[in-house]
């Protein structure tokens, strides 16, 4: 009957349009259709959201329809109005009706005119709306993808630990401890932490018991005389009463005397399986016992000898718990799905066997479903008019690298339908969410003054604390304390986000207030609710949308534009990353300069001693010739115009024993040992040439000895160099062209490979070691042996590995 309705509208039309009086429209039409199509001004909308279709439509831009898929439509409706899903999909229908009634609308007539353009703006209620990943860069998106380590619960739970590492900041101070209960080791550490809250509210029994006390003690003593003295305490004036011994506060106590030093990391050299800890028997006891103290009614005989002991634990543990202020003495704990929204699941226990059973049934659920996390209660919250609130928050974040965060400045508050008590349990009493309490029905006894709709505005929220001596704890407490928490988060969850650039998201925070107005954040949600459910909603969700409008559009071309009620709340300072670029590295350095201060000669250095470091011995020259013959040299290099004054000759006095192929490292050889003299290269030359067949007639093999007149120094060797490595050169022949010098390779020593005359080796950067025979140079090979004749007169050693043969 519905594809009948449709195609009568749709004939009525197309008759419609051949009349010429609306000519004039569909020229403007379409004149306004193809101008949005140049400007980009293209977007598309999933989900319930009239004031952005509206807000776009006054700035210019063509809506295009997206069909409608089957899962979403599903989630048509908010959040909070989970009891209308039912009638979405017939909701829907009803609102394309509607848009064929008035297919002459100007906005339906260029919405088909652009059916077949590419939007460059999406809203949608959740991100899978559209294929995120296909999406062009220029096109923009309310969504960012995997956001899980903030938007759930188990996500919030886990990478809230972490915060220490981002910020310095702990997460205990505004975050209500929590644990993935699914997982062994976080169900291991809740249960302790059970265990020990339940210890410390048996302390904070005998200490309030104890001023109760005292006050019924003065009564008594007015009405009866003579039982005074008999009777150490109230406590165990009535038979009724179940009466515990005093051994529950000494377990009590020695319970929080190690989880005091637990925090003080004073168990860091004490044994797991301490004697001192209480076993499993002992902490079963502990916590049956502490039921019956708290919720049965129960007393412990002579509880005020344990008074002074237990106030001087509190003390201690007060002071280095954070969240003591929200312990309460009930040991409460809420119970949620890690990734279901909308108050679903969420159930309230103070019995840890009762917590236990209901993660164990769920066992064998999805994996999704039965990650179920457990929070600490709130169980001290602040109230008005004996009915607990909470407050949604939003905030909206424009990128992720460098991090832009924006904090609305108005936020709303939503109370529960029943009286606030811990006696009972009951999800209309403690979970304020709207998708909760509206199926439930304001309490008879519940003051007038609360509004119906069960919700306020911050600013009526003010004017409540102004009245009651609070006014400045908003602007100084509540609203800094939101704004911190969020931008804590934020910090943590930078680096697990997909930074896409021209996204964006609109979160929903919830925070729960202290008695000391402290908030305390309790979950994040994305794609929050803006459905008009009440007054509050309507005004507030309305300007929430059309600011953020103000905050991703207008800004992108107007950085001074009006922002409504967003106010930045963190921008990250961006950090200019230098390019890398493998061609544009080099070593840079300043070369190193002569010294001009002439040095003294060293005339009893062993030259190769140092630099082989083998055993050898060093004959000092002290006879007079030789001094003569040192002076010698001297005057022999000034006369030749030494351009290096700290070049020194050496006198050698032993020559080695023969040593094959051994490598010798020139960087190894400190300066200091050498007279303060740089040493790049030394020359020397021997007396006869090495035989190839048959040694040099000066040695003798029999006896390893050799003659020590076979080497002398050069009186016209070669000053030495200062070099730089990174330029070394070697020696040139004078009757090499220069040609030559260029075309000729030589093998490196060092690598094997072939380099070019005069350049270093393009895989070792060093240098080999030549021979100068004749006018040209030879190499001289790793497999070289003393018996291969060598006729050169010169051995010029200039390479930082080389290989002596002596």
């Amino acid at each position: 009957m519905m594809s009948q309705i449709y195609a009568e509208l749709k004939k009525r039309c197309s008759e419609e349009l051949s009349f010429s009086p609306k000519l004039d429209k569909y020229k403007l039409t379409r004149f306004l259709a193809e101008k949005a199509i140049r400007e980009k001004k293209i977007f598309a909308i999933c989900g319930p959201y009239p004031v952005i279709r509206a807000s776009l439509r006054k700035k210019g831009w063509v809506e295009k329809k997206l069909p409608l898929k089957n899962d979403l439509q599903d989630n048509t409706y908010d959040a909070d109005d989970e009891g209308d899903r039912k009638n979405g999909k017939r909701n829907v229908l009803h609102e394309e009706v509607s848009c064929f009634e008035k297919s002459d609308d100007i906005h339906d007539i260029m919405s088909r005119l652009v059916r077949n353009e590419e939007p460059s703006f999406f809203w949608t209620i959740k991100k899978d709306a559209v294929n995120y990943r296909d999406l062009h860069f220029d096109q923009m998106l309310n969504h960012y993808a995997r956001t899980g380590s903030f938007t759930t619960k188990i996500g919030l739970c886990l990478n809230l630990r972490n915060l220490p590492w981002y910020v310095q900041a702990n997460p205990n101070t505004f975050f209500p401890r929590c644990y993935g209960i699914c997982m062994d080791v976080e169900k291991q550490d809740f249960i302790e932490d059970y265990r020990n809250t339940a210890a410390s509210n048996i302390l904070k029994w005998v200490v309030s018991f104890n001023v109760c006390n005292k006050k019924t003690q003065k009564t008594k003593e007015k009405a009866s005389k003579e039982d005074v003295g008999q009777k150490k305490g109230s406590e165990c004036s009535d038979e009724d009463v179940k009466q515990l011994p005093g051994k529950l506060i000494d377990m009590a106590c020695n319970a929080c005397e190690i989880y005091l030093g637990r925090m003080e990391h004073k168990d860091i050299d004490t044994a797991v399986n301490s004697s001192a800890t209480l076993n499993e028997e002992e902490w079963n006891e502990l916590v049956e016992q502490y039921y019956s103290l708290i919720h049965e009614g129960a007393v412990i005989c002579n509880a005020h000898n344990y008074i002074t002991q237990c106030q001087h634990i509190l003390t201690k543990i007060m002071s280095a718990n954070p969240q003591r202020d929200i312990d309460g003495s009930h040991n409460i704990w809420i119970i949620k799905p890690g990734a279901k929204s909308r108050g679903r699941e969420i159930v309230c226990k103070d019995r840890l066997e009762d917590i236990l059973k209901l993660v164990e049934t769920t066992d064998q659920c999805p994996v999704k479903d039965s990650k179920w996390v457990v929070q600490k209660y709130i169980e001290t919250p602040l109230l008005i008019y004996e009915t607990k609130f909470d407050i949604r928050q939003w905030f909206l974040v424009t990128d992720w690298n460098p991090l832009t965060v924006w904090f609305y400045k108005e936020s709303y508050l939503r109370f529960s339908t029943q009286c606030f008590s811990l006696d009972n349990l009951d999800s209309s009493i403690h979970l304020c969410n709207n998708s909760i309490q509206k199926h439930y029905k304001n309490a008879a006894d519940r003051n007038l003054l609360l509004p119906c709709h069960n919700m306020w505005t911050s600013t009526k929220f003010q004017e409540y604390l102004q009245k009651r001596g609070h006014g400045s704890m908003w602007q100084n407490v509540v609203y800094p304390s939101m704004k911190r928490a969020i931008f804590y988060t934020m910090k943590m969850a930078q680096d697990k986000v997909e930074a896409r650039k021209n996204s964006f998201e609109l979160y929903g925070a919830d925070f729960i207030l202290g008695q000391d107005f402290k908030p305390w954040l309790i979950e994040i949600n994305t794609s929050p609710t803006m459905f008009p459910s009440t007054p509050v909603t309507t005004e507030l969700c309305g300007q929430v949308q059309e600011d953020s409008l103000k905050v991703v559009l207008s800004r992108k071309f107007d950085k001074n534009c009006d922002t409504g009620k967003f106010e930045l709340l963190w921008r990250q300072p961006l950090l200019e990353l230098p390019p890398f670029n493998t061609t544009d590295l080099a070593v840079e350095g300043t070369g190193i300069r002569r010294c001009r201060q002439k040095v003294a000669p060293v005339t009893n250095y062993n030259v190769l001693e140092t630099l082989a470091g083998v055993q050898q011995e060093s004959v000092p020259y002290h006879s007079a010739n030789h001094e003569k013959q040192i002076q010698s040299i001297i005057a022999a290099n000034e006369k030749q115009n030494l351009k290096d004054p700290k070049s020194i000759v050496y006198a050698i006095s032993k020559p080695l024993k023969r040593q094959p192929e051994k490598s010798i490292q020139v960087s190894d050889v400190p300066t200091q040992c050498i007279g303060h003299t740089d040493f790049a290269s030394f020359i020397v030359q021997p007396t006869q040439s090495i035989a190839e067949t048959n040694p040099a007639p000066h040695m003798n093999r029999a006896k390893g000895k050799i003659d020590p007149n076979f080497w002398r120094v050069s009186q016209t060797a070669l000053p030495f160099q200062v070099m730089n490595s990174f330029n070394r050169k070697l020696p040139r022949s004078s009757k090499t062209s220069g040609k030559q010098k260029n075309n000729q390779k030589i093998p490196c020593l060092v690598c094997g490979n072939t380099f070019q005359f005069e350049k270093t080796c393009k895989h070792c950067s060093s240098f080999c070691a030549t021979v100068l025979q004749g006018s040209s140079y030879l190499p001289m090979n790793a497999s070289s042996t003393p018996e291969k004749k060598m006729t050169g007169h010169k051995i010029t050693l200039h390479s930082h590995v080389f290989r002596t043969y002596f």
